[in-house]
């Protein structure tokens, strides 16, 4: 695992763009990312964009795009991506991205994170299957358990409805659909 001393968490600027963009192409060899990445950090889509620095380098990302569940005022946000360097893998930096966004968007009073991602990567931080909120497009069967969530708050069990997401996550390649 990392220490505090060798690595700082801190939101991205745009500065580190380039080194975002080398980020994800080793993260994700067969996926591109980049588009995705781009088009949510161009405005005010992403409320959370964070980087994390090992030494001089950018080696982790992470963004949190503010989204609304039809019917409901209760601000939420869907995690992703998220991306590591190989190089950096199990070491607890996307842990620490994952811990720091959540705690940032609880003060900013959102009330549930949702993502589509690896069932056993993301239940350990609460990440739990979600069945009332629906996402954006049909998911294949075998992605059901990745469709999960996280209540920041008791209110937020409430929440119902269909996932309404920003423009750029509405491919639906993004979601498994063809």
């Amino acid at each position: 695992m990392i220490g505090a001393a060798h690595f700082r968490i801190r939101a991205s600027v745009a500065a580190d763009v380039a080194a975002i963009n080398a980020l994800y192409p080793l993260a994700f060899p067969d996926e591109d990312l980049r588009p995705l990445v781009a088009a949510l950090l161009s405005g005010s889509l992403a409320p959370l964009s964070l980087v994390v620095e090992h030494g001089k380098s950018i080696v982790g990302h992470v963004v949190f795009t503010e989204c609304r569940v039809a019917a409901s005022a209760d601000r939420c946000a869907l995690l992703g991506p998220l991306a590591v360097a190989p190089s950096h893998h199990r070491q607890g930096f996307g842990t620490a991205l994952v811990r720091a966004g959540v705690e940032r968007l609880k003060a900013d009073g959102f009330r549930a994170v949702f993502v589509l991602g690896d069932p056993a990567y993301y239940q350990r931080f609460g990440f739990e299957v979600e069945t009332q909120v629906i996402a954006p497009y049909p998911l294949p069967i075998e992605w059901f358990d990745a469709w999960r969530s996280l209540h920041l708050t008791s209110l937020s069990r409430s929440i119902a409805g269909g996932l309404e997401v920003p423009p750029p996550w509405r491919d639906p390649a993004l979601w498994g659909a063809s």
